[in-house]
């Protein structure tokens, strides 16, 4: 049973003197929309009567096939603690239908809930615990975003080095006030990059709290004149944003995940999910990776996952085993970045989990000791892999990765392949500054 009845819904917006409801949903590239209507029209919304014009949404219909519906689920209800109080603002967020009253196969939204469904068919409850990391940088005279910072803290350092120690404090508060549960909170290791980190929940509601834990901290960035981005890597030479993904499986309330007779504290179903994340992460790679710059971040050197392999020991390979162990074991996939659709994103992790379950795959080896530190010859000997290096790279393992495609279905796949080839075709023509200064003055 839902958390709200649509009575409920009703009820809480006259009482709170609710004024405006913005109806919000994600588009393919994780980017979030919102139609704003006020309170006389919420029982049309609430009847799925709202429609919105489709072809404007990037990857979404043709212009001849525009007119989409929002369905609001109403357990999304949430009071924005930012805007005053005469005249509140609250968010539902919403599927996509088609004009024939279908959920919208482009609706990043209906994909995951696919996968969660095919997940329950089997038994299982897939829980997930993001860690988000952002920049706040300074805002030039427009208002508009630079990669400016005064600040020179470090990983886990305090005020008064860490300068953003009070906007940080005022974003978990606001976070709190919107119903998260914060775990942690602290700078990052680059300058003026930071991390919050709340507690994990089911797929769906883990997706959505990503979405609305973006538009909250870039909202209390701005009341203090600074701008908050989830750009994977806005500095060379420093430390990128990831978004660590810690993922478990439950069954009847507990964690099936856990095995305490085996060495690493893992069950057979364990090693099997991680198995079918291995043997699809090249092809997941530009759904957790899905722009140019995020190639930035994979890289040596910056403690983010370039080799394919998986650890309960360490923390160099791309899967890794935190310590944690009974209720809370779990699996931590170290390569999504914060620049990804967390529907996309969780939809083709709990996929690939379950192929590895249904297909009993088993994972090589884990690798204890440090990967960066070993020679060609050790990782060739180990069968070690590497991700993608660039966008262009990942596309065609994409491309070859049937299972992927099917997981988010002929509609999103082809209109993903269209956006992505474009882009890299766009970068790849590019003129930029590194060019100019390196080769300006030779030639």
């Amino acid at each position: 049973m839902g958390k709200y009845t649509r009575e409920d819904v009703l009820r809480i917006i006259d009482e709170e003197d609710v004024e405006f409801i913005r109806l919000q949903f994600t588009d393919i590239f994780g980017t979030l929309k919102n139609v704003a209507i006020t309170r006389k029209q919420l029982e049309k919304a609430l009847d799925n009567k709202c429609m919105f014009d489709g072809s404007s949404i990037e990857g979404f219909v043709r212009i001849e096939e525009s007119d989409m519906y929002l369905y609001p689920d109403l357990d999304s209800l949430m009071i924005f603690p930012w805007r005053p109080k005469p005249g509140k603002v609250a968010r539902l967020i919403c599927d996509v239908y088609t004009p024939e009253r279908k959920p919208f196969e482009g609706d990043p939204r209906y994909i995951l809930r696919k996968v969660i469904q095919e997940a329950a068919d089997m038994g299982y409850t897939f829980n997930v615990g993001p860690e988000c990391e952002f920049f706040l940088f300074h805002t030039d005279e427009m208002g508009r975003p630079t990669t400016i910072t005064h600040e020179q803290a470090g990983y886990f350092d305090l005020g008064p080095t860490d300068l953003g120690e009070n906007i940080r404090r005022d974003m978990v508060l606001t976070l709190e006030d919107m119903g998260f549960e914060i775990e942690a909170s602290h700078h990052e290791v680059g300058p003026a990059q930071h991390e919050i980190d709340f507690k994990y929940d089911e797929a769906l509601a883990a997706a959505d709290d990503i979405m609305t834990f973006k538009l909250a901290v870039k909202t209390v960035a701005k009341r203090y004149g600074l701008y908050a981005t989830f750009l994977p890597k806005p500095a060379y030479g420093k430390a990128g944003s990831g978004m660590h993904v810690n993922m478990s499986l439950s069954k009847d309330g507990k964690n099936i995940f856990a095995d305490k007779n085996d060495k690493n504290g893992l069950s057979e179903t364990a090693y099997n999910f991680i198995a079918g994340i291995l043997e699809h992460i090249k092809g997941m790679t530009i759904i957790t990776n899905p722009i140019v710059n995020s190639y930035k971040r994979l890289v040596e050197g910056y403690e983010a996952p370039v080799y394919i392999a998986w650890s309960a020991k360490n923390r160099s390979p791309l899967i890794r085993v935190p310590v944690a162990r009974g209720s809370s074991t779990r699996i931590e996939l170290r390569s999504p970045d914060p620049s990804c659709n967390p529907y996309l994103a969780l939809a083709v992790c709990l996929a690939a989990g379950l192929d590895g379950i249904k297909r009993k795959l088993t994972p090589p080896e884990s690798v204890d000791c440090n990967i960066y530190a070993m020679s060609e010859e050790e990782k060739a000997a180990n069968n070690i892999g590497k991700l993608p290096k660039n966008l262009s790279e990942a596309l065609e393992e994409f491309k070859k990765d049937k299972f992927i495609q099917d997981v988010l279905g002929k509609h999103l796949s082809s209109k993903y392949i269209e956006a992505k080839e474009k882009e890299w075709s766009q970068f790849s023509s590019y003129v930029t500054d590194w060019e100019i200064d390196k080769y300006l003055a030779k030639y």
